[in-house]
């Protein structure tokens, strides 16, 4: 057989070829099992502690893998890197305020670090690992979970919760009426003779959210301001605001340098029963230019979306069946009363919301520039609270050096959160909830003299004035009432006939 001399050639072409392939695979191969044996370095770590939490941030030199498990006697974590090595000064780490009383580390099976967490408390742990983004490199991520325990640390009074927790019932079952139930009031001669009981004279409760926090600096300025440190300083100044005012308590929703998740933050303005929600944010922008202050309230499509996922969500169908707040049963109820219930109560809210805006809008006109006129309208996670008033207030531009300077200013700080509260308080004393101290004040400033009358489910204004014997126009007369629309939990003055 003749084989051409191009034949040969070819042939040992195709050879070579497939061996350098096979050399690069190898080199890949190689070159990816270097990568893995190489250890990871641990340069640096972190700990935020909050009320009911703490986390602690290795910052890492490269990918790890880590086995966290927990030891009883004395109570420890164990927290093991594979393939790692320590760099930082773990000496360095403040644990003030966590559930950690000492820390310590040692090598591990001779190319991996452990370290051990002594504890001063019980904990529930999990961990996580962070791929790098434009702030941070690799990081694990140990939360540790304080069970039982509220991110809050002045939680509201038991009295003032269960007290606001009727209110909330009366009002809820006031919107399950006009949605269309079936149950009507009972029998007007049936409450002929019921008074009202004393007059609760509750706290408005106000949830103080200062954006940010822990390992979220949110944006920084042009001097290195971090937006989270300034808004926790501004949220504080008015918390005290608030709680120096008659009528009126603050509940902070973060009050350190540690990190919530944005529906925890409405989460726990619910649970604390609030009144209104407002959280406290520094704009940003590319340019250095733009300034001034803006007030956000929910967007109505933001409104109606958050309906939607609230009817759709799995992890919320317990919220609906149990109630949005745990007052309103909606378990007997179909999928359309569900979403017109829920629909009323948001539109509520939006309207609440947008009013009081305007307020605080009017207010921080008066000690900074306004970046825009009126309230502006967006789908921040943290405006939805189906049942909570709530605002988001970005109180000036960090990104410009002059705000920015402002901003770290407590006299400017003061001002701030003077303004915001300025606003609150001016809706507040003109449309108290009912059961507030500034609703009975004002009724009695108002109406001094005969008997009260708390409207219930199904009352009509014709029906009360018929069961205490007096004209219906006299009886609007003594509650200035321009029409004829009362609310479920309302005090009326009776008029002596």
């Amino acid at each position: 057989m003749v084989i051409s001399a191009m034949g040969i050639h070819a042939k040992v072409m195709k050879v070579l070829a497939l061996r350098q392939l096979a050399l690069s695979i190898v080199a890949v191969i190689s070159a990816g099992l270097w990568t893995s044996l190489q250890a990871a370095t641990v340069e640096g770590m972190r700990l935020w502690a909050a009320p009911d939490h703490a986390r602690l941030v290795f910052d890492l030199s490269g990918a790890t893998s880590a086995d966290v498990f927990s030891l009883d006697d004395p109570a420890r974590l164990v927290i093991d890197l594979e393939n790692s090595q320590l760099e930082a000064d773990p000496d360095s780490l403040s644990l003030e305020d966590s559930a950690i009383s000492a820390l310590r580390t040692g090598t591990r099976e001779g190319n991996g670090l452990r370290v051990v967490l002594e504890l001063n408390r019980e904990v529930e742990p999990r961990h996580f690992t962070l791929t790098p983004n434009d702030q941070y490199g690799h990081r694990l991520v140990v939360d540790l979970e304080y069970p039982g325990e509220s991110a809050v640390e002045n939680p509201i009074d038991p009295i003032e919760a269960m007290i606001r927790e009727q209110e909330i019932q009366a009002q809820r079952a006031g919107a399950q009426v006009r949605a269309g139930s079936d149950q009507q009031a009972t029998e007007p001669t049936s409450r002929s003779s019921e008074q009202a009981k004393p007059h609760p004279r509750r706290d408005i409760i106000i949830a103080v959210d200062a954006g940010h926090g822990g390992e979220d600096p949110g944006a920084i300025g042009p001097s290195g301001t971090r937006e989270k440190d300034v808004v926790l300083d501004i949220s504080q100044r008015l918390a005290n605001i608030i709680n120096a005012t008659e009528g009126f308590k603050a509940v902070l929703i973060r009050d350190g340098d540690y990190y919530l998740g944005l529906r925890q933050r409405t989460q726990l303005a619910r649970e604390q029963k609030a009144d209104f929600f407002v959280s406290i944010h520094a704009d940003a922008f590319t340019s250095p230019r733009p300034q001034g202050s803006s007030v956000y309230a929910l967007s109505q499509r933001g409104a109606t979306s958050e309906t939607a996922q609230w009817l759709a969500d799995s992890e919320n169908r317990s919220d609906l069946i149990g109630g949005v707040d745990g007052s309103l049963s909606l378990r007997d109820k179909d999928q359309v009363l569900r979403g017109v219930l829920l629909d009323l109560t948001m539109t509520a809210t939006l309207n609440d919301s947008l009013s009081i805006g305007g307020q605080v809008l009017d207010q921080l006109g008066r000690v900074n520039r306004l970046h825009k006129s009126r309230v502006e309208q967006a789908g921040f996670m943290v405006l939805k609270s189906p049942d909570i008033p709530s605002l988001l207030i970005e109180t000036g531009f960090i990104s410009n050096p002059e705000e920015e300077r402002r901003l770290r200013d407590p006299v400017h700080q003061q001002g701030v959160a003077e303004a915001i509260f300025g606003g609150l308080k001016s809706h507040f004393e003109r449309y108290p909830p009912p059961a507030s101290l500034l609703a009975w004040q004002r009724d009695n400033q108002r109406r001094p003299g005969g008997d009260e009358y708390r409207i219930q489910s199904g009352d009509t204004l014709s029906a009360i004035a018929v069961r205490h014997g007096v004209p219906v126009n006299q009886l609007k007369q003594a509650n200035d009432l321009n029409g004829d629309v009362i609310r479920v939990g309302q005090v009326l003055r009776i008029p002596s006939s």
